[in-house]
């Protein structure tokens, strides 16, 4: 009797349950999309419906569906779940300019978090930030430098953010015919960039000029060509209505304009805001704002307000039905990822974790470092000789890792701080020194200082400086920031200025100053006092190696800058306005500091003048501009070319110039390219009062050069572009 129950049980098993299993459609791979989510719908109740619409997601062991949680992050690297390679922060990526670049980075980071989720899936392992679901990138616009999360954009314009998001998105969600490689988030849907203290609450009122000029363009490119996967709905409200409810921006826009098929999931926590007292106070129960976000099209929620969709059709809120057709579009992009189907089924599950801080890797995030360092200032003191009697390195983020991490980052076991590589590259016989020399944002307590008299005596002195992510950040996470992560001051911490004073006060030898930041900061007084000052950014985990790179002329800097650095807060509207007028480079008639997209060289590039196919075409065709750029200087450098374009007769108002065309080009010294950019009808069109895009009649100017036509350049020691005008008949 005993060995016939076994032999039962072991039919079981082995024929019947096997059987049983390839009935379900759910897990049947070769069964169309659309099927499968629909079988597996339907064997749910609809409380387990409402567990699928949470972040976290518990276990249905009767379906055989293993717990997920959606939260994960790969702003620069992945980011939370243990060892990775760390590329430069977001606004540094952004200042490299580079599409082709940005394109293998997330590749990189996409092999590598395949490989951590198939490792963490062999051991069991289910935690946050374990999954493939990316909540990444970032591309609201950096319009205000008081933004603390601006450091997690790609500037302030929205060509240049729509061009690096597409490659973001592409390298993190693969070429696959059928399975994604993780799945991309466009963050955070819209018009949304700080007060970080008042985004629970904040009405962000935007003109619908400004929305289609500005705040709309990178979503809609991320949407319509990059195919991006998920679109995370913002904290605060637009035009009066929150955006976890908005009808207009999830429903008409995203949904009817743009035909947006993936999921929406809310910010963290943002669906407490729609009934808080602390917030929108838009409903005034968890059941209420649940039912609404489910039916303004919300799939996903970041908090624990879906727990309530239950009770919301138990309530007549909403209906069952409005629940399944919400989680059906969300439950597809675990289908993409191939997490229902056999192991063997899906490429990405053969990566390996020898991908993860690979060498290759290594070498991919020194190059973006390289790539990202804006130089500012330059006296002749660059690049250096390193085999000088003696080098002095101070300053409280020169040993710092937090000056390489920014926000949103990862761990690494073989950081590179600047002093590190500094000291990798200067020759043996060389001395070399370093003290913090001062601390952040405070005066020393210590009074004594030996430093500045020590610097007298080396051949040259590096101060690192600025501001970390203590100091600049999101709401809650910068520890040191009076203003919730903001920087209402824009000045540097006084102590760093007051050191710098004195350790310029009779001393003719060299300083390099290194600034580290994730925002536009007053460096007037630093730009000053220095010989020569890089702008680092938060650059990432060969950053120190990187700066040495350029600092001893192994490679020129090429960076530029991907915003406006105003002279004072006092040259721009109030931060809680969200009208464009007076902002960013298209808008701000004040002359800057630094203006968007300076960035100096060690060598100079001359341009030829621009010629087109034809001077004068019709309303909506297209024509091409060409120009030589040449090499004029000593040294091999990449030239970061910009094409800009103004409507020089416009009936409303217009940009000043706009970006629309960039590349990268590498030439040695002597050497010429001819460039050619294709001048298409959506390059030339103007955004309305109504919203409307337009094209004009008349003449438009086009700029080719390696910076904007802003005189402020040439000051700086930057060439002017060359330009030349057409005409729409």
């Amino acid at each position: 009797m005993l060995r016939a129950t076994f032999l039962a049980v072991g039919i079981y098993f082995f024929i019947i349950l096997p059987a049983f299993a390839q009935s379900e459609a759910y897990l049947d791979a070769s069964k169309p999309l659309d099927e499968r989510v629909s079988d597996l719908i339907s064997r749910m109740t609809l409380e387990e419906k409402a567990q699928q619409m949470l972040m976290s997601t518990p276990a249905i062991p009767r379906l055989d569906i293993p717990e997920y949680d959606w939260w994960n992050e790969s702003l620069h690297g992945v980011a939370r779940s243990g060892v990775a390679t760390i590329f430069p922060q977001a606004i540094g990526l952004g200042a490299t300019f580079d599409e082709d670049l940005l394109l293998r980075i997330s590749t990189a980071i996409s092999d590598e978090a395949r490989a951590m989720y198939n490792a963490a899936s062999d051991q069991g392992y289910r935690r946050r930030y374990s999954g493939l679901t990316f909540w990444t990138p970032n591309v609201n616009i950096f319009r205000d430098p008081r933004w603390g999360r601006g450091q997690e954009t790609y500037g302030e314009d929205p060509y240049l953010t729509s061009r690096l998001g597409v490659a973001f998105v592409n390298g993190l969600q693969g070429d696959h015919p059928k399975y994604l490689k993780t799945a991309a988030c466009a963050k955070h849907f819209a018009v949304h960039s700080g007060p970080e203290k008042l985004r629970h609450e904040f009405d962000a009122v935007a003109s619908a000029k400004d929305m289609r000029e500005t705040y709309f363009p990178a979503f809609k490119t991320l949407v319509t060509e990059a195919d991006v996967e998920a679109v995370m709905c913002a904290y605060n409200a637009t035009n009066g209505e929150p955006c976890c409810s908005s009808n207009f921006l999830l429903q008409e826009v995203l949904r009817g304009e743009w035909n947006f098929d993936g999921h929406i999931l809310s910010d963290c926590w943002a669906l407490v805001d729609l009934y808080s007292e602390n917030g929108h106070q838009k409903v005034g129960s968890p059941e209420e704002a649940a039912a609404l976000a489910v039916k303004r099209g919300v799939n996903l929620n970041c908090g624990d307000t879906y727990q309530h969709l239950a009770n919301a059709v138990e309530q007549g809120l909403l209906d069952e039905a409005t629940v399944d057709q919400a989680l059906a579009t969300l439950l597809k992009t675990r289908f993409r990822l191939g997490l229902f189907d056999p192991q063997e089924a899906n490429p990405y599950n053969d990566i390996s974790v020898e991908v993860i801080n690979s060498p290759e890797h290594r070498t991919l995030a020194r190059e973006a470092a390289q790539k990202s360092v804006v130089m500012l200032k330059n006296d002749g003191v660059l690049p250096l000789k390193n085999d000088m009697s003696k080098y002095y390195v101070l300053g409280p983020t020169a040993a710092n890792i937090d000056a390489l991490l920014g926000n949103y980052y990862g761990v690494n076991p073989e950081m590179v701080t600047f002093m590190e590589g500094i000291a990798g590259a200067i020759a043996p016989g060389s001395q070399l020194q370093y003290e913090p020399a001062f601390l952040l944002d405070r005066d020393n307590i210590n009074p004594i200082d030996w430093t500045t008299g020590d610097a007298k005596g080396s051949d040259v002195t590096f101060v690192v400086m600025g501001i970390t992510s203590l100091l600049e950040g999101e709401e809650g996470a910068s520890i040191a920031s009076p203003y919730y992560g903001d920087r209402l001051d824009y000045d540097l911490p006084k102590n760093q200025i007051d050191y710098l004073r004195k350790l310029r006060q009779d001393n003719d030898k060299p300083i390099v100053a290194i600034v580290t930041a994730g925002c536009p900061i007053n460096l007037a007084e630093v730009h000053e006092l220095a010989d020569a000052v890089l702008l680092a950014w938060y650059p990432g985990q060969e950053g120190g190696n990187a700066v040495a790179d350029i600092i001893f002329g192994k490679t020129s800097p090429s960076g530029r800058l991907p915003l406006t650095f105003p002279k004072s807060l006092d040259q721009l509207p109030a931060y809680e306005d969200y009208a464009m007028q007076g902002r960013t480079y298209r808008y701000m008639a004040e002359e800057p500091l630094y203006p968007f997209g300076f960035g100096l060289s060690y060598t100079s590039f001359s341009y030829s003048t621009p010629e087109f196919t034809t001077p004068r075409i019709k309303k909506g065709e297209s024509l091409e501009v060409s120009a030589t750029v040449t090499n004029t200087g000593a040294y091999e450098a990449e030239e970061v070319v910009q094409l800009y374009i103004s409507d020089l007769e416009s009936e409303v108002q217009v940009p000043l110039y706009s970006l629309k065309a960039f590349r990268r080009v590498k030439l040695s010294p002597g050497a010429s390219e001819s460039l050619r950019f294709s001048i298409s009808p959506e390059m030339m069109q103007i955004v309305n009062d109504a919203g409307e895009s337009i094209i004009e009649k008349g003449d438009f100017k086009v700029y080719i050069g390696g910076s904007t036509p802003h005189p402020r350049n040439q000051t700086l020691g930057a060439t002017m572009p060359v330009e030349a005008v057409f005409t729409v008949r």
